[in-house]
């Protein structure tokens, strides 16, 4: 049987299987089970469809998967990943929209590809045609084997993550971005217009992208009056004073954030503020 009508085969065949079970009304535990996962990144998500086939004992990349070979990247129906905004991916942009994720594996370098035709049965109709992105990765050998196909992010910060893909002992690493600062910095401009002025989250901001850490101090110190007896406000002033160099005055309003954590018997806000007496008395 060639190829292309053992491909029908199989899918016609998994039709059928489908109907008849449907129409019998069984229930059966599918062999590659299914996974919807959302990730919350930059200011939007991601959310990864897919189905997850095992090992059995079977040789993976190279065999089962040929090398060179367009990859559904998963099973059954093609694993999409939708973005509510644009990202870029291997540092090339990728607008908001739903794309269907295929892959080529090779022993030494992998094509990570984005299909436009996100409703199709595994790659039997792929069309190069339609790609949207192609970018190469390189795989790397897993310390530990992997029985289940597994799609997930990893190190995931505000504006870059990692998608990971895991199965046999192989690992296949793609580098996902986003620039939120413009809007961000929008956002807050907007909001400190506002009656209700959002100090702590500003100066949060500005605290952990390395912004005016003046202005963060003012910010947290506005915070900080507006609710004098919150531990967490004097805990977050203090580090912006350490950052900035004051660690005479970090230690003040940590001295004050250990009293007012004591008084309120909230003991992780009493370690926490004592590490920072620690680090501004060094």
């Amino acid at each position: 049987m060639n190829t292309l009508l053992k491909s029908t085969f199989i899918v016609a065949l998994s039709i059928v299987m489908n109907t008849e079970l449907h129409a019998q009304g069984l229930k059966m535990p599918q062999p590659s089970t299914a996974q919807t996962l959302v990730q919350e990144f930059g200011l939007g998500k991601i959310t990864v469809n897919y189905s997850r086939p095992n090992t059995k004992g079977r040789e993976i990349f190279g065999a089962l998967e040929p090398y060179g070979s367009v990859w559904r990247t998963g099973a059954n129906n093609a694993t999409t990943l939708t973005f509510t905004e644009d990202i870029t991916i291997e540092g090339k942009a990728v607008p908001a929209g739903e794309y269907a994720l295929f892959t080529i594996p090779g022993k030494t370098e992998w094509t990570i590809i984005l299909n436009k035709t996100t409703k199709q049965w595994g790659a039997y109709e792929y069309k190069e045609a339609e790609d949207f992105l192609r970018v190469k990765v390189k795989p790397a050998v897993a310390k530990e084997k992997t029985e289940t196909f597994t799609i997930e992010f990893a190190n995931v910060y505000p504006t870059k993550a990692q998608l990971q893909l895991s199965w046999d002992k192989t690992v296949v690493t793609v580098n996902l971005a986003t620039d939120i600062d413009a809007k961000v910095m929008a956002s807050i401009d907007e909001a400190m217009k506002g009656e209700k002025k959002p100090y702590f989250q500003a100066a949060m901001y500005y605290f952990e992208t390395g912004k005016d850490l003046n202005k963060a101090l003012e910010w947290m110190t506005a915070a900080e009056a507006a609710d004098p007896k919150a531990p967490w406000f004097k805990l977050w002033k203090g580090r912006v004073q350490l950052k900035m160099g004051d660690k005479k005055g970090a230690a003040a309003t940590a001295e004050a954030g250990l009293k007012a954590a004591t008084e309120m018997k909230n003991e992780e806000y009493v370690r926490l503020h004592t590490e920072l007496m620690g680090l501004a008395k060094k």
